[in-house]
């Protein structure tokens, strides 16, 4: 029978060093195995130290010329009998499921016709997250073996699923999946002290002349004894007439039975030495995990790790967990969100306290409805939302010509607080103090954008209005809406500027005015009333075109 051949494509882990005693595992069970080394995988092991273990070359890049001339990512992936991703992270998992093919491994995962086991490996919380159990399970559907993880402590400190199951068990999943009977050999024998060698520790399938020549084969084979013959214990070695002594001088077990039966319950029990599990952030040393660390580059020079970015939707709620569900594919939606800055001279502006966070958050949420989503916002300091095509402005003629220019759409949510007045001349220079008196400030009316959406030709179909009030909350908005001719105004109490208010805050309470009365969303995260407004304008889009 010719030996299997096994494609091993290592994943930026930790856990990638134990794919050198898989390597060699494989070796050793007569099949042969060529590794594809991932950018992250090589930041734990090198391509040197798998080629030297698999007798094969170790392939790293996508474009390298002389392999691509003869479609290399496409003879790997035809030659090999089985590919095995180990570890596959959570990175590599996302995009085996999504199709992606922007390195060699996930290229060639993508271009192969042979089948893929897949062994998982991260952190507890990773590999417990909705997203990733979702595209483990769009895997075994479509075809792909996926190895469950084992449980146990990890680098990190903490503890539970995640862990990289250990590479025997890993060779037999191999095995399973090929249909290839393995010897694996069986686990060593048990150390037993031999009373007649003064407590040497010996392992009782080696011969007793070995033993002795040998201190490191007195403690059996492996790693574990090399260390363990040059590390001296941090508890000497007792003899077997040691121990007898230390025996006999134990008192009786009648002389030290107390008469009372509960008196033993009376004791104070024993002290707690510390937790039986590490906690996160509690352990006590994690493996290195820079390159020259653990491939022993000594002197190399160092480059810093770039910061990694903030996610753009941290702290904001996905709009739907079911990705199919889309309700605004093929939409254009129009959001404003934030201040206006009106220029009074080089120095000084009017502005509000609008902090652009409820309009961020619909902007998002949109987005993640499957729409098209154009944001125009005001000077606020925010990151873009995902899929958000961000426009930003400063006054409120440049947030009129933005909002035109983003035309047609069909839906706009105007949520920006616009200023309603500007510097009818702004000053080119500061304006200085001059005696006692302010000087005077000569103001114009800005541009209605809202009511002139309301007016174009290209009025988007659901046209949506905000307005932030301080008193008759309800019956300002209703005047609003028929004054500005929008669809529907939301309108809120931002009277509070105090530790709670919904300006600069990060929760709103909402009364939605439409043609059908008034709807009230009770306080929640603003995440939350964009979700709700959103799903509400999807439906109404959709109820439209009934």
């Amino acid at each position: 029978m010719r030996a299997p051949r096994i494609l091993l494509v290592i994943g930026g882990g930790i856990a990638a060093y134990k794919s050198c005693e898989l390597v060699r595992l494989i070796r050793k069970a007569g099949g042969s195995v060529t590794c594809v080394l991932t950018e992250g995988g090589a930041q734990f092991v090198t391509p040197m130290a798998l080629a030297a273990l698999s007798e094969n070359k170790v392939y790293t890049s996508l474009f390298d010329l002389k392999d691509e001339v003869e479609m290399g990512h496409i003879q790997l992936s035809r030659e090999a009998d089985l590919i095995v991703v180990c570890p596959a992270t959570a990175n590599m998992m996302a995009k085996m499921a999504a199709g992606i093919a922007d390195d060699l491994a996930t290229t060639l995962i993508l271009a192969t016709d042979k089948p893929v086991l897949a062994v998982p490996a991260m952190n507890v919380r990773m590999w417990e997250h909705a997203a990733t159990q979702r595209n483990a399970e769009w895997l075994r559907q479509a075809g792909v073996m996926v190895v469950d993880p084992d449980e146990g402590p990890m680098a990190c400190g903490e503890f539970g699923p995640g862990r990289l199951p250990e590479p025997p068990a890993i060779m037999q999943a191999i095995a399973a999946q090929l249909g290839w009977e393995l010897e694996m050999p069986a686990p060593a024998a048990p150390a037993i002290a031999s009373p007649g060698r003064g407590g040497e520790w010996l392992d009782e399938s080696e011969d007793e002349a070995e033993a002795e020549s040998s201190p490191v084969a007195s403690r059996g084979g492996g790693l574990g004894s090399l260390l363990s013959a040059i590390i001296p214990r941090s508890t000497p070695r007792k003899s077997h007439e040691d121990l007898e002594s230390e025996l006999d001088a134990l008192p009786d077990l009648d002389e030290a039975m107390p008469d009372d039966p509960f008196e033993f319950a009376a004791a104070d029990p024993a002290p707690r030495v510390g937790p039986l599990l590490a906690t996160k952030g509690k352990a006590a040393a994690a493996p290195p995990t820079d390159r020259e660390a653990i491939n022993h580059e000594v002197g190399a020079q160092r480059t810093p790790l770039p910061e990694p970015e903030p996610d753009p939707l941290d702290g904001q709620a996905e709009f739907d967990t079911d990705p199919d569900h889309r309700p605004l594919f093929g939409r254009h939606v129009l959001v404003t969100a934030g201040p206006t800055h009106e220029a009074i001279d080089p120095v000084r502006y009017i502005a509000n306290r609008s902090s652009g966070k409820q309009g961020f958050a619909i902007a998002a949420m949109a987005a993640a409805a499957g729409a098209r989503v154009t944001l125009v916002a005001g000077p606020v300091h925010l990151p873009t939302p995902l899929g958000v095509d961000r426009v930003d402005v400063e006054s409120a003629d440049e947030m009129a010509e933005a909002v035109r220019q983003a035309l047609p759409a069909d839906a706009a949510f105007m949520v920006a607080a616009v200023a309603d007045w500007k510097a009818r001349l702004p000053a080119g220079q500061k304006i200085k103090k001059s005696g006692s008196a302010p000087p005077p400030l000569e103001l114009a009316e800005n541009p209605d954008i809202l009511a002139g959406l309301a007016r174009s030709e290209q009025r988007p179909g659901l046209l949506i209005g905000f307005a932030a009030e301080t008193q008759d909350v309800l019956d300002n908005a209703k005047a609003k809406r028929g004054r500005k001719g929008a669809d529907w105004i939301v309108a809120n109490d931002v009277a509070d500027s105090g530790e709670g208010s919904v300006m600069g805050g990060d929760r709103n309470r909402v009364h939605i005015l439409t043609d059908a009365g008034v709807e009230t969303l009770e306080d929640m995260p603003k995440q939350d009333v964009a979700r709700e407004l959103v799903r509400r304008a999807a439906r109404a889009l959709e109820d439209a075109n009934d």
